[in-house]
């Protein structure tokens, strides 16, 4: 019998990708009338901030090579792929910069590219990053994906999927991600036109438009608005008075800041964009609801919330790219975030001392935490101390019944000694 659903999914669907699926889903005007992309997006200066916070966190955590072991997880210095990703990705740039290339990309397009440089003997020998934009993802008849890079010179490569280190954003088809930018371009858009309305008020002299009006017939208003316009127009002519002849009145017609909410529109359009990226008020510079009570809480919610699943993200589709088959399972890439979970000093102190008093944690565990000096193991240094007052359930258990049946027997003694003699020597 002929399976009525052979050939159905016989490949998978072309990826959703932004540029050839849907443009004006994407980019494109915003309700505002403002057109919002990548390039016009980050001139606001709260997306700006936004993406330099998350980015340069992310860029400025160590990231390095691991190998799970038996006897523990240890550095794995000796790989190929450590100095790559630790200290050199390619020879034009560092790995800080590689990884805030990344994220703002991510950030602003949804998707992050590197091509994968390989030596004849399949070892990862550089990443250099693409542009997105520049980017186009399909499939081929056989259903596997191939990525297709438009050069500066308009020549198109076609790469491999073993070529490419993509890591997409959140997307809604698994492959390709979305951009922040083009999801919620209405707020962005509604943001630039608040700050463009903003320009345009104080490039007007901080006055409002109005209407000039003469009593008789004006014979040429271009000139007489021209005039106008160079005497009075402008910030550097503002505070300027004006004189009016000819019976003329200039009467204004733009509603004021005030009833417009200019000002509430604007602080608004900032937590609106935070709230976009997941990222506290107070990183881009916003301190209105920030107390010295939360601010240390919300910093760890932000590494927690924010920083914690874009880590998480680069992990895993680093260990995907760029190990062979037989070394998934074996190494693997980490970033360390010890740095960013770290309170203020008196939290840390606490929480060293109730390392120390359990006995998990040694005084040069806690030394190379605070980038100090180990204390030599003869000193102690490498110790792991207990607390002397506290002991096991089941021995408190038991030095209870030991307690208990002395009692009993110290008990049985002194009844003995207190019988009369007589009673004693009776048969």
């Amino acid at each position: 019998m002929k399976n009525p659903f052979a050939g159905l999914f016989r490949a998978r669907d072309k990826p959703q990708d932004s540029v050839s699926a849907a443009p004006t889903f994407y980019f494109g005007t915003s309700g505002s009338g403002k057109p919002v992309n990548a390039n016009t997006a980050i001139q606001l200066s709260t997306v700006y901030a936004c993406v330099r916070v998350i980015s340069e966190t992310v860029a400025s955590l160590p990231l390095g090579v691991y190998e799970a072991k038996e006897d523990g997880n240890r550095k794995a210095t000796e790989h190929p792929l450590y100095p790559l990703l630790h200290d050199e990705p390619n020879s034009e740039m560092t790995s800080f910069v590689l990884r805030e290339v990344m994220l703002a990309h991510l950030l602003l397009w949804g998707n992050s590219y590197c091509q994968i440089i390989r030596s004849g003997r399949n070892q990862v020998t550089g990443l250099y990053p693409l542009l997105p934009d520049k980017m186009t993802v399909d499939r081929d008849k056989k259903g596997i994906l191939t990525y297709t890079y438009m050069t500066s010179t308009g020549e198109q490569v076609v790469l491999s999927p073993e070529d490419v280190l993509h890591i997409p954003g959140l997307g809604f088809d698994g492959i390709m991600g979305y951009s922040p930018i083009a999801l919620e371009k209405n707020a962005i858009g509604l943001g630039i036109a608040s700050e463009e309305y903003g320009s345009k008020f104080f490039s007007n002299g901080a006055r409002p438009s109005g209407i000039l009006t003469h009593p008789n017939t004006v014979k040429n208003p271009k000139a007489l608005r021209e005039s106008w316009n160079s005497a009075y127009g402008g910030s550097s002519n503002s505070n300027r008075v004006a004189i009016l002849e000819e019976g003329m009145k200039f009467e204004p017609i733009a509603i004021p800041n005030n009833e417009a909410q200019f000002l509430e529109t604007r602080k608004f359009q900032v937590d609106e964009i935070c709230r976009i990226y997941r990222v506290p008020p107070h990183l881009v510079g916003n301190l209105e609801h920030a107390t010295f009570s939360n601010i240390e809480h919300q910093s760890i919610d932000f590494a927690v919330h924010t920083i914690r699943p874009w880590l998480v993200r680069i992990e895993q589709a680093m260990n995907r790219a760029l190990f062979t088959d037989q070394e998934k399972g074996r190494y693997y890439v980490q970033f360390n975030m010890d740095g960013l979970m770290r309170g203020d000093y008196k939290s840390r102190m606490e929480g060293y001392a109730i390392g120390i008093n359990n006995g998990f944690m040694s005084p040069n565990d806690i030394r190379a935490l605070e980038n100090l000096n180990p204390i030599p193991a003869e000193e102690g240094g490498d110790t792991y101390l207990v607390n002397g007052n506290m002991m096991p359930l089941k021995m408190a258990g038991a030095a209870y019944e030991k307690d208990a049946a002395k009692e009993n027997d110290d008990s049985k003694q002194s009844s003995q000694r207190q019988q009369t003699p007589e009673r004693r020597n009776k048969p």
